[in-house]
């Protein structure tokens, strides 16, 4: 799979974004639990109404900035993803095509066939995931590490140790 990544040459910028977009919609993800803990430590305790609206609806703009920073990346991940599997296939049929007929009759028509279509689509659905989720969970993990230890260092130190 490493060697296949040549291919994404030309689609360097995009996958750039896709990187920054993830990233950003993971600090979404992070942020929301902190201000829903503001909203329970200051608004419900102090019976502040109008804080809680103002924050609620904070948590409002942050979901939805979230959720075009995610339509945006599965978006830019989909399309990179399609042009290197259509270069993929362009290599493969240029590969192909050199082929003799003893070939042919050895490898099969169905095999190639087969393997031009499921094997690169298969490839193209790993990097999608590839772009997006093996990105996005260590982003999850170091975050919500910091996160817990910003929090609560003490308490932090207990999901730490092993059970």
């Amino acid at each position: 799979m490493l060697r296949l990544f040549r291919f994404l040459k030309p689609y360097r910028i995009s996958v750039g974004a896709v990187l920054v977009l993830v990233f950003l919609q993971s600090l979404s993800n992070l942020y929301l639990p902190t201000l829903m803990s503001d909203i329970v430590d200051i608004g419900i305790v102090k019976k502040d109404i109008p804080y809680i609206l103002k924050i609620g609806g904070f948590m409002l703009l942050i979901a939805a900035g979230g959720m075009a920073v995610s339509i945006a990346a599965s978006y830019l991940s989909s399309k990179v993803s399609a042009g290197f599997g259509k270069i993929l296939r362009e290599k493969v049929f240029t590969h192909v095509e050199n082929f003799s007929l003893q070939e042919f009759d050895r490898i099969g028509t169905a095999s190639l066939i087969t393997r031009t279509t499921n094997d690169i689509t298969q490839v193209q659905q790993v990097l999608t995931v590839m772009m997006r989720m093996m990105i996005s969970a260590p982003l999850m993990c170091i975050g919500g590490i910091i996160m817990a230890v910003s929090k609560d260092a003490k308490l932090s130190t207990a999901s730490c140790v092993k059970v």
